[in-house]
């Protein structure tokens, strides 16, 4: 694992290391992109749609940040508007109807804070996501793939399982809003993620992330290892009864109440 420090791993965590659709490619096959929420638009800063891992028929939701400046203009960085969550949340409830797993990958800084995402009530999308996967009826595991940021991580990320890569982080705030808050000064984020306890090896220890996946260079290979290791937590999540499984994962977000 890392022997990065924090503020290493918040560097890290915000290269292009992996992209959305790149994970994609290389874990599911026959994809089929789904768009639009029904009611707003269609953001692109959150991809979404079916299809199979190994034989296993998914549903696959990915926040994405985009490959190269005119897409990462259009996606915000990964920053999703409403109309993403409501999106996402469509899918989810898809999901549960014809009961496929969902499986979520995570690489945000935030939920888009300017006015067309407060115009279309992005707070209220994110809560409603948030409450609704309480109680769908199908395995949920959510991976967080690079940033992690507050809410807007969150309202993918209430799962059965939450794992993240090795080089990824997951706090309720950067470590510069944090800085900027605690010191008055966010050139001091390097302090602030200290504090914060946002790398994979503390939120472990913390019990808020269930596994962290070792990167590999190759990957290929790293992509066949995630693709089992995926297949086999499904499988075990299919073990539990409907009602154990919302049961477990109300009970896994309830400590922390």
């Amino acid at each position: 694992m890392s022997e990065k420090t924090p503020i290493d791993i918040v560097r890290a965590s915000r290269e292009d290391r992996f992209l959305a659709r790149d994970i994609i490619a290389g874990l599911i096959t026959d994809f089929q992109e789904l768009h639009g929420d029904r009611a707003q638009g269609d953001d692109p800063a959150i991809i979404g749609g079916v299809g199979l891992l190994g034989e296993q028929p998914v549903t696959v939701i990915a926040i994405n940040r985009g490959a190269e400046i005119p897409e990462k203009l259009q996606t915000r960085n990964g920053s999703p508007e409403a109309s993403g969550y409501r999106k996402a949340l469509r899918l989810m409830q898809q999901a549960d109807r014809f009961n496929r797993p969902i499986i979520t990958f995570i690489n945000t800084p935030g939920a888009f804070p300017g006015k067309t995402a407060e115009e279309g009530g992005v707070g209220q999308a994110i809560a409603e996501s948030i409450l609704q996967s309480m109680s769908f009826k199908v395995p949920m595991i959510a991976v967080i793939y690079g940033e992690g940021g507050s809410g807007g991580a969150l309202a993918l990320a209430t799962s059965n399982r939450v794992w993240m890569f090795e080089h990824a982080i997951y706090a309720m705030l950067s470590p510069e809003g944090f800085a900027s808050i605690l010191f008055k000064d966010a050139k001091r984020a390097d302090e602030a993620a200290a504090l914060l306890g946002l790398t994979p090896q503390e939120l472990l220890t913390a019990h808020v992330v269930d596994r962290v996946i070792p990167e590999m260079d190759d990957h290929a290979a790293f992509y066949e290892q995630l693709r089992l290791d995926l297949k086999n937590e499904i499988a075990d999540l299919q073990k539990l009864s409907t009602t154990e499984l919302i049961a477990q994962r109300q009970q896994r977000f309830a400590q922390f109440s």
